[in-house]
């Protein structure tokens, strides 16, 4: 594979795309709901993803994490197949991008947006970077849940609709737990690497038996939401009934996930993203579907 293509990993992008979509099909009854809108946040959050992808690759590196004996995907900058500088710059180019992209939201959206904008990026550099690498320190599935769940649905809603809804909310953090379940599958596969490293994930802090246990609810967890949801009258049958279908893979991915360990995992990272997308597709679809007043 293209060494670049390798790089921006693009088994993990459907957990860019997937909120995204979700978002602003919520909007897209709503007046003055614009294409160009969504489709600019849905560029903006694919260059986020790339950049965080890239700032991992090249961070994980320079801080001794990444090494031969890593289990997962090749890492460009490890083994040699880019050189540190240019994934250095192609993270900073990509963040520029994405902000280039991302001025085009902040006027629509005003100052929420921009600050919503300045916490992606900053989330992006210290995921694996700064000071206080997040991901160091067990913190990656929450980032994860909050950038790629709860502010790519309800940022995207709140770009359409100029306000936030409840439905928002619930799905930002359905999704949220998905996309969280992607990064443990990552972290679960590099315990004894990361250990030796000295990085803490939450899958080192609480060990592969637990991590098995947290991805069952990761992945259980959003069709609960959606279901007690519509129990409450919040979100209409059809998008449910849809997104239901999901959870058949759901099942066979958490199935698999306690039957395997180490470099095993690694066909898991992209299936896990898949069902982030397909879930978010399946959704989307539903609200399409007209509903009987």
């Amino acid at each position: 594979m293209n060494p670049w293509l390798l790089a921006i990993r693009p088994r993990t992008l459907p957990a860019a795309i997937g909120p995204l979509l979700v978002g602003n099909t919520l909007a897209l009854s709503l007046d003055g709901f614009s294409f160009t809108i969504a489709i600019a946040s849905m560029v903006c959050a694919l260059l986020l993803q790339i950049a965080v992808n890239l700032a991992n690759d090249y961070f994980d590196f320079k801080s001794g994490v990444d090494t031969e004996e890593r289990l997962g995907p090749v890492r460009v900058t490890q083994s040699g197949l880019i050189a540190p500088a240019k994934v250095k710059a192609a993270m900073i180019a990509s963040l520029l991008a994405a902000l280039a992209v991302g001025s085009v939201l902040i006027w629509q959206g005003g100052w929420p947006i921009a600050i919503l904008a300045a916490a992606s990026i900053l989330g992006a550099l210290c995921y694996s970077g700064g000071p206080y690498p997040l991901a160091s320190h067990g913190l990656g599935e929450v980032a994860a849940f909050v950038f790629f769940g709860l502010v790519a649905v309800v940022g995207s809603y709140y770009l359409q609709a100029g306000t936030t809804s409840v439905d928002a909310w619930i799905l930002g953090a359905a999704i949220g737990l998905f996309n969280a379940a992607i990064m443990l599958v990552n972290n679960t596969r590099d315990i004894s690497t990361d250990s030796k490293a000295g990085k803490r994930t939450l899958a080192v802090r609480i060990g592969e038996a637990q991590a098995r246990v947290l991805y069952q609810a990761l992945v259980y967890l959003p069709f609960g939401l959606i279901i007690g949801s519509f129990l409450m009258g919040i979100l209409p049958g059809w998008p449910v009934l849809l997104a239901g279908l999901s959870l058949v893979i759901a099942r066979r991915l958490s199935r698999e996930f306690s039957e395997v360990s180490g470099g095993a995992l690694n066909p898991l990272l992209g299936r896990t993203a898949r069902l982030t997308l397909v879930f978010s597709v399946l959704f989307s679809l539903g609200l399409l579907i007209p509903t009987q007043s």
